[in-house]
């Protein structure tokens, strides 16, 4: 390994041990989730210190579904086009780690770490259904493991998918989202990510019983960043909704200019020369 390369491993590591820091006391680490080099460096730019991948916006913006059908390799290579845009820690969404094995994830968590990630996202949802809880913790003990040989404190946010996937009655599949969250921690999570849940008193509740850090989903309709840290949520990331509402935006564009052949459309906040200053090598 040449020089410069055990120098940014070095970074790499001090960044992703501040990081963790991050999510152990207020305020808050509101994380929006970008989907290529624009949108990590626009959401930079705009003071976030942080940022989250998607794995929907990444895999809609290579040209495929969302749901690990996207090339490994173009994963690896757009999130390493990322993380060299935003230049703030980046946590990399990696779904259920890509891999039937735990050898494949551990093989891939070492891949993302060099694309230069402090964080990674791994889910206990596959194909629609839940992966047993015996199985999800070695996969986030073969994350951990993979991790630590690289010399890099990787925030795990083991994401669980009961509020997504279980069809349980609400006390039972309280309890399963709790009893999987403590798991994972165990397991090795720095974070744990019940997706779906939206109901505030319902994510004061987990955040109570769960007593570690957690990362909820921010979305429109629910209450601002201030009062779920006030109710103890350590993370808010974006999921995809950021990519979305761009998404609306370039449709809208597309139907009004094919539809009217006007360009009133085309008025725009941001100039050539400020596109231009963004990209720019920061001195």
């Amino acid at each position: 390994m040449d020089k410069q390369a055990v120098v940014d491993r070095t970074q790499q590591a001090e960044t992703a041990r501040d990081f963790l820091m991050r999510h152990r006391a207020p305020p808050i680490l509101l994380m929006p989730n970008a989907w290529d080099p624009m949108s990590a460096r626009l959401f930079a730019d705009a003071g976030f210190d942080a940022l989250a991948t998607t794995s929907g916006g990444v895999a809609w913006a290579l040209g495929y579904p969302d749901g690990e059908i996207a090339p490994w390799p173009e994963i690896v290579a757009a999130t390493a086009r990322i993380v060299r845009a935003a230049r703030v820690p980046v946590s990399a969404d990696i779904e259920a780690g890509y891999g039937e094995s735990v050898a494949e994830v551990a093989r891939h968590v070492t891949e993302i770490i060099a694309a230069g990630v402090v964080g990674i996202n791994l889910e206990d949802g596959v194909r629609g259904v839940l992966r047993n809880v015996d199985d999800a913790c070695a996969r986030l003990r073969a994350a951990r493991e993979a991790a630590r040989k690289e010399g890099v404190a990787l925030v795990i946010n083991a994401r669980c998918d009961t509020y997504l996937r279980s069809t349980d009655e609400e006390a039972a599949r309280f309890e399963a989202t709790v009893g999987r969250c403590k798991a994972y921690l165990a397991a090795g999570a720095d974070c744990v990510y019940p997706f779906g849940v939206r109901d505030p008193e319902l994510i004061a509740s987990l955040v109570r019983a769960i007593d570690a850090p957690v990362n909820i989903t921010g979305r429109a309709g629910m209450p601002d960043a201030a009062a779920f840290e006030r109710m103890g949520v350590a993370r808010i990331t974006i999921a995809s909704a950021g990519t979305l509402v761009a998404m609306s935006t370039i449709r809208t564009l597309a139907r009004e200019l094919h539809a009217t052949g006007s360009f009133a459309g085309l008025a725009a906040d941001i100039r050539h020369p400020e596109a231009q200053k963004l990209f720019s090598t920061p001195q």
